[in-house]
């Protein structure tokens, strides 16, 4: 029962460890696009700024869909990233100024 109790404390202490970077993951799938700030745009390819006060409004909850789903020529990621790290990168867009 003790070995138990400390096994889920390290494991619970350890999660943080192993959370998903959404500044990591956003300079690895997204930077080519929207740049390191999330100011830049590609209207060929209807990208749009990151960085505004209208994707701010979508929240967490508005840029997942977008980022799982895709839109325009953007890809979905979500075959492609698990939702925590989709949910990361999501925090990490609207953290962009």
């Amino acid at each position: 029962m003790k070995k138990a109790f400390a096994l889920a404390i390290i494991a619970t202490m350890a999660m943080p460890l192993f959370a998903a970077d959404g500044a990591a993951i956003y300079k690895a799938k997204c930077i080519a696009c929207h740049g390191t700030d999330g100011a830049k745009t590609i209207p060929a390819l209807g990208v749009k700024q990151l960085n505004t006060s209208e994707v701010k409004a979508m929240g967490v909850a508005g840029v997942t869909v977008v980022v799982t789903r895709g839109r325009g020529k953007m890809p979905a990621f979500g075959g492609k990233l698990s939702a925590e790290e989709i949910s990361a990168t999501a925090k990490y867009v609207l953290s962009l100024k």
